[in-house]
């Protein structure tokens, strides 16, 4: 089962190539002209550097094939890898707002011209990341977290220039702290989603675009279903959403036919790829309470499992 982030595994490796080369120089730039933004943003593209990292990593072991100890293979080490994104993101934003407010009160002297150039050339260089990401970062949260990544470093290099050009133009030097701080305030919060999504996952939360409800109606719909229950639906990773559930069917003859229009109706009408459906005949369930049946029912109980 191939993950929707297999598909960007290139263009991972060229945006971590770029942020790797743009960190050293803003590195560099933000100790010579003395500029907390510079250092803020080289800071959050080490970390940066980490998370695409670990994003890639992701993706390679979510490629490896299921085994007798993981069946459904290692398709969650990229929601793991985008929970991490989004944690070491949040402490990153909450480093830059408390240097911000440390720097308010005495205000260094800053070299805004270099700061100027080096931010300009940062921003064309995360623009061209996000150029990268955007496509991937609808399909996959793991992609999504690195391009939250990338798209904070761009905001981060505008915070930059507009530092620079207000202190060449006015000297306000504080303008410095106040930007890198506005700048922590706008990651915070989008840093959050990301978290809440990953551990809604990691929890087998419904995925958001489905409704349960309106799921159990369209199967009960079919002909020769008489009711479902026991119906869970869940996320293994990002564009793979999987169900099981319990069928009742009138006549236990039919069940080829409803177990192939079943994986019909929720792979078409809902993108439901992986299905477990087990179906029980009226009469079974009313003679023998759930809780009590046995695990071989014969012709009474029939699982079937869409690959």
């Amino acid at each position: 089962m191939e993950s929707s982030a297999s598909h960007y595994t290139g263009r991972l490796v060229w945006v971590l190539c770029l942020t790797a080369g743009f960190m050293v120089i803003e590195a560099i730039g933000g100790l010579w002209t003395n500029s907390l933004a510079l250092l803020a943003d080289a800071g959050h593209m080490l970390t940066d550097v980490g998370a695409l990292s670990m994003s890639l990593l992701a993706v390679r072991f979510a490629q490896r094939p299921p085994t007798s100890m993981n069946t459904y293979g290692y398709l969650r080490t990229e929601i793991l890898a985008a929970l991490t994104n989004g944690v070491v993101l949040f402490f990153v934003a909450g480093s830059i707002l408390y240097e911000a407010f440390q720097r308010m009160w005495a205000p260094p002297e800053i070299h805004s011209g270099p700061m100027l150039a080096i931010a300009v050339v940062g921003l064309a260089v995360n623009l061209l990341g996000m150029r990268l990401l955007h496509h991937g970062s609808g399909e996959s949260l793991n992609i999504r977290g690195a391009y939250l990544e990338v798209l904070s470093d761009a905001l981060g290099s505008i915070g930059v220039i507009m530092a620079a050009v207000i202190i060449q133009t006015t000297g306000f030097s504080i303008a410095d702290p106040l930007i890198s701080a506005a700048i922590g305030l706008f990651i915070l919060p989008r840093t959050w989603r990301l978290i809440r999504q990953a551990l809604h996952i990691l929890m087998e939360g419904v995925p958001p675009h489905l409704d349960v409800q309106e799921i159990e109606r369209a199967m009960t719909s079919v002909s020769g279903v008489k009711g479902v229950h026991d119906l869970h639906i869940w996320t293994l990773t990002s564009g793979k959403d999987a169900m099981s559930g319990h069928v009742i069917v009138d006549t236990p003859t039919a069940n080829n036919r409803i177990l192939r229009d079943l994986h019909k109706l929720l792979h078409e009408r809902f993108g439901v790829e992986h299905t477990t459906i087990q179906l029980e005949s009226e009469s079974l369930v009313q003679i023998v309470p759930e809780a009590e049946a046995p695990p071989d029912t014969n012709n009474h109980e029939r699982e079937a499992q869409a690959p």
